[in-house]
C-alpha cells in the first residue's frame, strides 16, 4: 500500500479523572485539542482496558480525544469487578461521561467488542453520535463464540489452542466457555489465575495475521489477564446481555442509526472476529461503508487496518 498512514506521535492527557457509577470508579482521560472535535474510543474485550497507543488514531490538533476504561478493567476500580457490569451499564457510562464533559455529540470509535458496544450505544443514544468508526465486527452470537472458543480458530492455530485447553479437564471440553466459567467462579485462586492467563493468551496469540510475541506477552501479564478473562467470560456466558443474539444487527435497530455517517474496517483474515459478521452487518446497513483490509487479521495495529482507521478519522475530522 503506497502512502500508508501511520499512528500519530505519542501524546499525554491534558485531563483525567473518574466517574462514579454503582460500586465502580471509571477512569477517563482527555488528549489532543481541548477545543477540537470530540471523539470517544471504546476499547475491546470486554475487559481489555485502554492503552496509550489508542490515542494515536486521531490527529491531536483536530480531535478532543476521550479514552476511558470500562467497568472492572484497566485503571478503573475495583479491578475485575463483575457486579453491575453489563452492556447496558457501559452504555449508560458512556452517556454519563459525555454529559460530564459537556459534549453534545461525539465520534464513536470501537473495534472488536468495542464495535459491539459502539452499536449498542449508538442505537440507544443516536442523537449523541456524530460518526461511527467500527473495526473487527463482533456481535456475541453463538456461531461467533463457537468459532473462537470451541471449534474453528482452533484449526488455524492448533499450537496456541493446545495451550488454551490445558486448564480444562478433558471431560469438560465440550463447552469450553462454561468450563472456564466454572473455574473463574470457583475458590481456587491459583487455578483461576492460571486459567485467566491461558484464556487471555489465546486471544493474544490469534489477534494478528503474523505472530506477534509482544502482543502475546502483554495479554499474558497476570493483572491484565485476570480482568480480561473474567469479564469476557462473564459477558459471553450471559450472551452479551442482549435481548436476542441478533439484536444489534436487525433492520429495526439499524434504522435508528442509518443517518449516522459510518465506516466499517475489517481484516479479510480476522481469526478472532471473522469477516462474515462485518459482511452481514454491511448487508443490513448499506449506508455504512465497508472497507476490507485484504492482507490483515484482527489487530487495529496491523499496517493496513491502521491506515484505513486513520484515513477515516482524518476524513471525519474535516467536519466539526
Amino acid at each position: 500500500m503506497s502512502n500508508t498512514l501511520n499512528l500519530y506521535p505519542n501524546i499525554e492527557p491534558y485531563s483525567s479523572g473518574y466517574i462514579n457509577a454503582d460500586e465502580h470508579k471509571i477512569y477517563y482521560e482527555e488528549c489532543g485539542n481541548p477545543d477540537g472535535k470530540p471523539a470517544v474510543f471504546l476499547h475491546g474485550g470486554p475487559g481489555g482496558g485502554g492503552s496509550t497507543k489508542i490515542r494515536r488514531f486521531f490527529d491531536p490538533k483536530i480531535y478532543r480525544i476521550v479514552v476511558f476504561d470500562q467497568r472492572g478493567c484497566g485503571r478503573s476500580e475495583p479491578h475485575g469487578c463483575l457486579n453491575n457490569n453489563t452492556t447496558w451499564d457501559l452504555v449508560e457510562d458512556i452517556e454519563k461521561l459525555k454529559i460530564k464533559l459537556n459534549i453534545e455529540k461525539w465520534l464513536v470509535f470501537g473495534g472488536s467488542w468495542g464495535s459491539t458496544l459502539s452499536l449498542a450505544y449508538a442505537q440507544t443514544y443516536p442523537n449523541s453520535v456524530s460518526e461511527l468508526v467500527l473495526r473487527g465486527i463482533f456481535m456475541l452470537r453463538k456461531k461467533e463464540l463457537d468459532w473462537f472458543y470451541q471449534c474453528g480458530a482452533s484449526k488455524i492455530f492448533p499450537e496456541a489452542w493446545e495451550e488454551f485447553l490445558k486448564p480444562i479437564d478433558i471431560n469438560d471440553q465440550d463447552n469450553l466457555i462454561s468450563a472456564y466459567h466454572k473455574i473463574f467462579t470457583g475458590d481456587d485462586e491459583k487455578k483461576k489465575l492460571e486459567a485467566a492467563v491461558a484464556w487471555s493468551k489465546w486471544e493474544g496469540s490469534t489477534s494478528a495475521l503474523s505472530y506477534a510475541p509482544e502482543m502475546v506477552s502483554s495479554f499474558s501479564e497476570p493483572r491484565f489477564a485476570l480482568a480480561f478473562a473474567l469479564i469476557e467470560n462473564h459477558y459471553f456466558i450471559n450472551k452479551g446481555f442482549l435481548k436476542n443474539e441478533n439484536q444489534l444487527i436487525t433492520s429495526e435497530n439499524i434504522d435508528k442509526i442509518r443517518h449516522i455517517p459510518a465506516k466499517i474496517v475489517q481484516g479479510r483474515y480476522d481469526i478472532v472476529c471473522p469477516m462474515e459478521t462485518a459482511w452481514e452487518l454491511s448487508k443490513n446497513w448499506p449506508e455504512a461503508e465497508l472497507i476490507i483490509a485484504p492482507s490483515s487479521g484482527h489487530s487495529a495495529f496491523e499496517k493496513e487496518i491502521t491506515h484505513h482507521l486513520i484515513n477515516t478519522t482524518n476524513e471525519y475530522g474535516k467536519t466539526k
